[in-house]
């Protein structure tokens, strides 16, 4: 079992996280801001389904299998790269 003083240290960390805003916290404020509730809502999900993707690829051991592998880390960073080139072509296409 866990001992006390290392269950209270978690939920200390744990919760220091949850409290101090960051880049997600902006994020999801600024789209509630310009879009609404709805928007605000959806921002919101979308940042906790990436968390939990990133905490269920960690447990699978994904990180470990990218920290020893040099050929799996490029790889992942080309396909990043190449998402947000799309993305960024999309966003230049909707502008009209």
């Amino acid at each position: 079992m866990f001992e006390l003083a290392r269950l209270i240290t978690y939920v200390a960390v744990v919760m220091g996280l949850f409290l101090i805003p960051g880049p997600s916290v902006s994020l999801v404020l600024s789209r509630t801001v310009q879009g609404g509730r709805k928007v605000g809502i959806a921002s919101g999900s979308d940042v906790a389904t990436g968390n939990l993707a990133h905490t269920v690829c960690a447990a699978l051991g994904l990180s470990a299998l990218l920290m020893t592998c040099a050929a799996a880390f490029k790889a992942v960073k080309w396909v990043g790269a190449a998402y947000l080139i799309y993305l960024g072509v999309r966003a230049f296409m909707a502008i009209e």
